[in-house]
């Protein structure tokens, strides 16, 4: 946050305000500053937070009686007493993330650490709501009562924050079909929200995945000293995240990033959204599946994929060439459009095809990305792995905890500073 930070190892720091009414957003403020720069001692939490040394052990006070920080020792250097120095606390509170795939749903507990607690994977036999609530529900107490026998005998249970659900997009568009591989069907005119809310029990936030993903790596990986950056989401389809100043930009009714439906090549292929040509028809794991299978390649995981590739399979090189193709003006045309200070892309396509396919893209499009003094490349891999659609929903809450809020004001400033 332009306003609300400055430059310190490549992380701007958000500004904590010292009145007593600004005391929640001085919470996140220290959250974000140990999250970001921890072990680190009081003093050093009050320079790079901008608050007051007296604020800042009140609020490191309440936050490690709350479990949410913990004490790692004292930093041994010149003379005096060493400060005792404080860290996100791994065995503190946690969240829960759900991915609802096409045909899957994937469970996992996150700590604030960004630490994976507990997993769980089943396969989901239909998307209607009917069969998803229940089975969210019951995936989500399974992995609860895992927690539970996974405590030491003499420590409480992690209190669970929150509960974040991701879901691939789009959401209630007229004249864009929500069905096919890449979507859930049986949705129309449900809000996937309260509906989800009931089935569990508690608050559920719902989310796309490619913006859930985002949050993730801007948490817990490639993004985690970025600000702006956009993540490209390989699932079944192709969506995008976007992460703008931090926080992640959803649009008017949270279908921003829809990346898959841009249409590359007019009167190309059809697509299941009822358009013809898009992005995602070329440039998807769905689309090497399709590929793979016309041509009788067996690739039933992510293992295979690996081989395939390793092995200079033909037809998977093929595809990486031409979703190479239609992928690097895409790249040239976000950066012309959004400034971003990096491209990520992620999702569950195995690292070395991610790698391949970003190394296909060279050289890329010239644009305004295109400055010799670059702190990071144009396109990098993210960090999260193979769960990264599941712990971005987990991280969902984890932001809304742990991640200052721009407010009005401060945004205004943000606008009004020069670069």
């Amino acid at each position: 946050m332009r306003q609300a930070g400055r430059a310190t190892g490549g992380h701007r720091v958000a500004i904590g305000s010292n009145p007593e009414r600004n005391r929640s957003h001085n919470r996140r403020v220290v959250l974000d500053v140990v999250r970001v720069h921890g072990p680190v001692g009081r003093t050093r939490i009050a320079e790079l937070a901008h608050l007051t040394p007296q604020a800042v052990a009140n609020i490191v006070e309440e936050l490690v009686a709350e479990r949410f920080l913990v004490e790692v020792g004292r930093l041994r250097r010149g003379r005096g007493q060493p400060p005792i120095q404080f860290a996100v606390n791994p065995d503190g509170p946690v969240t829960i993330g759900v991915e609802i795939a096409a045909d899957h749903v994937v469970t996992v507990a996150l700590d604030l650490a960004g630490g994976l607690r507990a997993q769980r994977v089943s396969a989901l036999e239909d998307t209607i709501p009917e069969v998803v609530l229940p089975r969210v529900a019951a995936e989500i107490a399974a992995l609860e009562a895992a927690l539970l026998a996974g405590a030491a005998a003499d420590a409480a249970p992690p209190d669970v924050l929150g509960v974040g659900v991701v879901m691939p997009g789009p959401f209630e568009i007229e004249g864009m079909t929500s069905v096919g591989p890449t979507t859930l069907s049986g949705w129309g005119g449900i809000a996937p929200g309260p509906a989800l809310s009931q089935a569990v029990g508690r608050p559920v936030v719902v989310e796309n995945d490619a913006t859930a993903a985002a949050v993730g790596e801007r948490l817990f990986g490639a993004g985690r000293h970025v600000q702006t950056f956009c993540l490209l989401y390989f699932g079944a389809g192709l969506g995008l995240g976007i992460i703008h100043e931090g926080r992640p930009y959803r649009g008017a009714f949270g279908n921003a990033g829809e990346i898959g439906h841009a249409v590359v090549a007019p009167g190309g292929r059809a697509c299941q959204c009822g358009q013809r040509g898009c992005l995602e028809q070329y440039a998807s794991l769905q689309a090497l599946r399709e590929r793979l299978a016309a041509n009788a390649v067996p690739a039933p995981d992510a293992a295979s994929l690996e081989r395939l590739l390793a092995d200079g399979d033909p037809t998977l090189s093929a595809w990486i060439r031409e979703a190479a193709a239609h992928l690097a003006p895409m790249i040239a045309t976000l950066e012309n459009i959004l400034d971003p200070e990096t491209i990520v892309f992620g999702g569950v396509m195995p690292d070395a095809l991610t790698d391949a396919l970003i190394a296909a893209l060279d050289p890329l499009p010239v644009s305004v990305a295109s400055r010799r003094a670059r702190a990071m490349p144009r396109v990098v891999r993210g960090q999260t792995g193979q769960l990264t659609a599941a712990l971005g929903a987990a991280s969902l809450p984890v932001l809304d905890t742990l991640t200052p809020k721009l407010d009005t004001a401060s945004a205004a400033a943000s606008r009004a500073t020069p670069r």
